[in-house]
């Protein structure tokens, strides 16, 4: 903790005094992300870093397993970060991001090594989908190949999921979001993105289209039945 805190000092006597323009900016006019992350809560998984953002380029948040709950009216964190980066703040993206050595993606694999977590085990509960596409598609996946399948998988389940929260149906549909699903490979130092076309992790490479889960579409028209109606009103 102490190395912690000396660098708290060098932020105060050299980043902040070498981006005083930045920040005083951030003040005056306040933030205006350019996506919302909902990464890992993983220590080596910095989005921030990955991403070589300045403060202001990303609202971030982090949880065991990168998970997105089901819209429900009950309360709750990552319910909030995505309606308040939607609606007030007005993202055009949203990367859901996972990663492999994932420690949330391996108790989902192995439900009995959270025997003492409860609280975790009933968090993973919405990843379970993922853990059984995975071995109902290809039970014969030893270890690490299963680990790493459920990991990404999850990924296209906490998208599928994302998509109930009314902010993020709305926007949509407006064809004013796209969505995201990335793999931090931590081996090899690169990202995978999910590509909508079809349906595979790719690759990240300079000079190459990013691959997009769901891309930005034109505004969904109404549906034929308010049409007809609307043609019956003017009649």
């Amino acid at each position: 903790m102490v190395e912690v805190i000396e660098r708290i000092f060098s932020f105060e006597k050299k980043v902040f005094l070498s981006n005083l323009e930045l920040y005083g900016r951030l003040a005056r006019h306040g933030q205006s992300p350019q996506a919302l992350i909902i990464a890992c809560a993983d220590s080596r998984i910095a989005p921030e870093h990955i991403m070589q953002a300045e403060p202001g380029d990303l609202f971030v948040t982090r949880n065991v397993g990168n998970i997105v709950p089901p819209f429900s009216q009950a309360n709750g964190g990552v319910t909030s970060v995505v309606e308040y980066a939607v609606t007030a703040l007005g993202v055009r993206d949203i990367v859901v991001c996972g990663h492999s050595d994932c420690g949330a993606m391996k108790a989902l694999a192995r439900p009995e090594a959270l025997a003492q977590m409860p609280n975790v085990s009933a968090w993973l509960r919405h990843a379970e989908a993922a853990r059984k596409v995975v071995d109902e598609l290809d039970p014969g996946l030893d270890d690490k190949a299963r680990l790493h399948a459920v990991a990404l998988e999850n990924i296209n389940v906490q998208l599928t999921q994302l998509k109930t929260h009314p902010s993020v149906a709305a926007a949509i549909a407006q064809g004013r979001l796209a969505l995201h699903g990335w793999f931090v490979d931590i081996h090899a130092g690169e990202i995978l993105a999910l590509n909508a076309e079809n349906g595979a992790f790719v690759a990240v490479r300079e000079g190459n289209t990013l691959p997009v889960a769901m891309p930005r579409r034109s505004p969904r028209a109404l549906s034929s039945g308010r049409q007809a109606a609307g043609a019956e009103l003017r009649a």
